[in-house]
């Protein structure tokens, strides 16, 4: 059996966009309770999160829009910079606790104390752009995960796969000039979903050409189309750049059962898409990887495909799930 970190701590749960945000902290109450309930706990290692020290979260983001956050929740203001970004007292202090538990996730591994890790934080983070605040994002979580294995450990190369319905605008932009960093996004059509960007066309610019991998699906696209891209597509092309450290971002809301979106996947879509990653990460990376979470706003399909993704990361065979 693999080690696999468990990036949580009930501090996540003080980030309260308002009581009608689908972004809600049952959803990491649903996660916990899940592996509780699945006694996937005691196989775990705990990370326990501390928040990120600035100079990181500004490697990113602009000092004048960290500091606008910091006193837009400190004024005790409902949302910051977009109408569903909701925010209260301690949304700020919160979201650099994810950003520091995507970091402490990257330390474990690389410091060899886990094998992988999954990082149950919140607020999410692959809308958030260097200076704007989007689609209930403040901090880009896995973009500065990335970051951290690149210039902390001096990793070369690092892929991030993003799997949630709506496409990792953020991510994209602070990459988009980097060849350090191969994005692949698989996410419902632009022309149909939130945010609007992640065209095919868009594959990076400068020196980050050809680093950049949109692959937008129709509306109603099911298991088989995901998984088609995917073994057809994104894993050649990630596989020849062989990346050193792969994350991913997880969002569980291309499920046929989510009310955010309009795609079919399953279950176990979500379950094959991981174990092809988790190959990915043992070929190129020494089964170094890291899941963040993002999207899901179904409960029952947080639980499940979580727990899966989690007994998947450490080893446990299909027949136990």
């Amino acid at each position: 059996m693999r080690r696999t970190g468990y990036v949580f701590t009930q501090r996540y749960l003080l980030h309260d966009p308002g009581a009608w945000h689908p972004e809600r902290p049952d959803r990491l109450k649903a996660i916990h309770r899940a592996l509780e309930e699945g006694d996937l706990l005691e196989l775990l290692v705990l990370l326990k999160p501390g928040d990120a020290p600035l100079k990181w979260v500004e490697r990113l983001h602009t000092p004048d829009y960290v500091k606008r956050f910091q006193q837009a929740c400190e004024q005790g203001r409902q949302t910051f910079m977009a109408a569903d970004c909701g925010i209260c007292r301690d949304s700020y202090q919160t979201a650099l606790l994810a950003v520091g538990g995507v970091m402490l996730a990257v330390e474990a591994v690389m410091g060899g104390q886990v094998d992988n890790a999954f990082c149950a934080v919140r607020p999410p983070g692959h809308h958030a752009e260097r200076d704007r605040a989007m689609g209930f994002c403040f901090f880009n979580n896995v973009a500065l995960g990335a970051v951290y294995a690149l210039e902390h450990f001096g990793l070369a190369r690092v892929a991030i796969i993003d799997w949630d319905v709506h496409h990792g605008n953020g991510t994209q932009h602070l990459f988009e000039a980097d060849p350090r960093v191969f994005y692949v996004s698989l996410h419902e059509d632009p022309r149909y979903c939130y945010p609007g960007t992640g065209y095919r066309r868009e594959e990076g610019k400068g020196p980050g050409q050809g680093f950049t991998l949109n692959l937008p699906f129709p509306p109603h696209s099911n298991d088989r189309d995901y998984l088609t891209v995917l073994e057809k597509e994104a894993l050649p092309r990630l596989t020849q750049f062989a990346p050193q450290f792969v994350f991913i971002s997880a969002g569980f809301d291309a499920h046929a059962n989510d009310p955010l979106a309009h795609m079919n996947l399953s279950r176990e879509g979500y379950r094959e898409m991981g174990r092809l990653l988790l190959e990915l990460a043992q070929e190129t990376a020494g089964g170094r990887l890291v899941t963040v979470l993002e999207g899901g706003y179904n409960l029952e399909v947080l639980e499940e495909c979580v727990e899966d993704h989690v007994r998947l990361l450490l080893g446990i065979p299909y027949d136990h799930f």
